[in-house]
């Protein structure tokens, strides 16, 4: 494996960036009025959709001995609370299950996709 992907790969970066992208998953949820972004023209399950795949698929890649259930379960509980987080009334935010739904969908088929991935990865790479 090359240099350079075998340190994009290493855990400690994923976790770190992990922990970002959480960070920016909450703060951005929990905002009574987010910035426009340009992919809001694709919208709202996109959203959720793009942001809670890449949280699995990092997670994934960060916590390879764990098991994908208990991080898709995880993260898939994490959306949950977002939605009740947005049913605060004084956020003036929509809660809504099928939001919680697309984020679990995504979840679920970035955790494929990355269980399929990690397997072409060399056995003394992964943690």
């Amino acid at each position: 494996m090359p240099a350079i992907l075998a340190r994009l790969l290493d855990p400690r970066l994923l976790r770190a960036l992990f922990w970002l992208l959480f960070a920016l998953a909450l703060v951005m949820a929990a905002l009574p009025k987010p910035p426009h972004l340009p992919i809001d023209r694709f919208g709202d399950k996109f959203a959720h959709m793009l942001a809670f795949a890449s949280l699995a698929a990092v997670a994934a890649l960060a916590w390879r001995s764990t098991s994908a259930w208990v991080i898709a379960l995880r993260l898939s509980a994490f959306g949950a609370a977002i939605e009740l987080i947005q049913a605060v009334p004084v956020l003036h935010r929509d809660s809504d299950w099928r939001d919680w739904a697309a984020d679990s969908m995504a979840i679920a088929l970035a955790m494929l996709a990355t269980q399929f991935l990690v397997r072409f990865l060399p056995p003394g790479e992964t943690t």
